[in-house]
C-alpha cells in the first residue's frame, strides 16, 4: 500500500514514525516548532523544540545528546549555515567514536536544506554534499524522490552512525511554497517535472545507505546524479532518446559511502560517462568518481557537468552556472 505526498511531507512522516516507535528521538533547530507543528503537536514540546541562531552551539548540543543516549534530529535551515558549526561536525561527531574506541556511538542525523535554481545567491545555494562526504567517520544522503526521503531519513535515525540528510529546496513542498509566493513574484523557478511529489509505501521502507539505484538502463551513455541531478539527466535522456542515443540514468542517492560497484558497472556497461553534480569541480563528488573509474581500470570517456564558481545570484547567470539540460547535452555529444 501506498500514498502519493509530496518530498518534505514525506521527511516528516518517517520522522513521526521514528518518534511514535522510540521515545529517545528528538528534533530540534531555528524555528523547528513552527516549521514542524505536527511533529510538535504530536509528541510534545519537550521533543519538538525551537533552538536560538547559533548553529554551532545547537549542533554542538545535539553531538552529546546523542553520546548520552538520545537520538537527536538537528535541523540547520540551510546547510551553508553548516560552515559556522563545523568543528562539531568535522572534529566531534564524525571522529568520536574512532577515537573511544567504540565506547561512544553518535547516532546523530543533520538534516539541511541545500541546492539552487531560484536566485538566492551563492551563500545560500551551495550543496556542499563533496566537502561533506570526504569526512570519514559520517554519511552524506540525498534523496531525489519522497520514497527514497522517507527510507533514507528511517535509516538515518536507525544509523548507529552521524548522518547529513541534505533535500534540496527544488523538491521539498514547504521549501517550494514558500519561494514560489511573494517573495520572488518576478523569478522563475527551475523545478523539475518529478521529484517533488510521488509514492511512498506505507509502512515506510527503509532505503540502505550507499546504495544507488538505477533510474533508467541505456547502451551507449551513463548519467550519474543525485538530488534533483537525477530529474536534469532523466529529461536530458529523454531529449537523447528522440535523438537515437540511450541514456543510463544512475541516481547515488548516497555520496558517503558511495556505492562504488554500481557506479564501476554501469559505466563499464556503456563506456562513456557523464557525471552531473550541482556541487564544485574541484575536489569534489564528480572528482572522486573519476578517480574511482580510473584505479579500476574502467576505460571510459568522461566528463563532468558541474559548478566552476561562485553561483551568481541574477538568476539568467545562476542557471548557467548550475549543471542544466543543456549543459548535460552538451557534455554527451563532446564524448567520444
Amino acid at each position: 500500500m501506498n500514498s502519493q505526498m509530496g518530498y518534505a511531507q514525506a521527511i516528516e512522516r518517517a520522522i513521526d514514525s521514528a518518534m511514535t516507535a522510540d521515545p529517545r528521538v528528538l528534533t530540534f533547530g531555528e524555528d523547528v516548532r513552527l516549521l514542524r507543528r505536527n511533529l510538535l503537536v504530536g509528541h510534545g514540546a519537550d521533543r519538538v523544540m525551537d533552538a536560538p541562531i547559533s548553529e554551532s552551539a545547537f549542533l554542538g548540543a545535539a553531538v552529546t545528546a546523542a553520546m548520552s543516549g538520545l537520538r537527536p534530529i538537528v535541523e540547520i535551515m540551510l546547510v551553508d549555515f553548516i560552515a559556522v558549526a563545523f568543528d562539531g561536525i568535522l572534529n566531534h561527531a564524525a571522529k568520536n567514536t574512532a577515537f573511544s574506541g567504540g565506547t561512544w556511538d553518535v547516532p546523530l542525523v543533520v538534516r539541511a536544506s541545500c541546492g539552487g535554481g531560484y536566485a538566492d545567491g551563492g551563500q545560500h545555494e551551495q550543496v556542499l554534499w563533496g566537502l561533506l562526504g570526504g569526512i570519514p567517520g559520517i554519511d552524506v544522503v540525498v534523496p531525489s524522490t519522497p520514497a527514497d526521503a522517507a527510507g533514507l531519513m528511517t535509516s538515518a535515525i536507525a544509523s548507529k552512525r552521524p548522518v547529513v540528510f541534505l533535500e534540496h529546496k527544488l523538491l521539498s513542498d514547504y521549501w517550494l511554497d514558500y519561494l514560489g509566493g511573494n517573495s520572488r513574484p518576478t523569478v522563475e523557478f527551475d523545478v523539475p517535472v518529478e521529484g517533488a511529489n510521488g509514492p511512498v509505501d506505507d509502512p515506510i521502507q527503509p532505503v540502505p545507505i550507499g546504495s544507488a539505484v538505477v533510474r533508467r538502463r541505456g547502451s551507449e551513455v551513463t548519467l550519474i546524479s543525485l538530488g534533483v541531478g537525477v530529474h536534469r539527466c532523466s529529461e536530458a535522456a529523454e531529449s537523447l532518446a528522440g535523438q537515437g542515443v540511450e541514456a543510463t540514468v544512475v541516481d547515488l542517492r548516497s555520496v558517503s559511502p558511495l556505492d562504488t560497484e554500481t557506479v564501476i558497472r554501469e559505466s563499464a556497461n556503456t563506456s562513456r560517462v557523464v557525471v552531473v553534480d550541482e556541487d564544485y569541480l574541484r575536489g569534489g563528488l564528480s572528482g572522486e568518481i573519476a578517480a574511482l573509474l580510473a584505479e579500476a581500470d574502467v576505460p571510459v570517456s568522461f566528463s563532468r557537468v558541474a559548478v566552476e564558481h561562485t553561483i551568481p545570484y541574477a538568476r539568467h547567470l545562476e542557471h548557467d552556472a548550475l549543471p542544466n539540460v543543456e549543459r548535460i547535452l552538451a557534455a554527451v555529444h563532446e564524448l567520444r
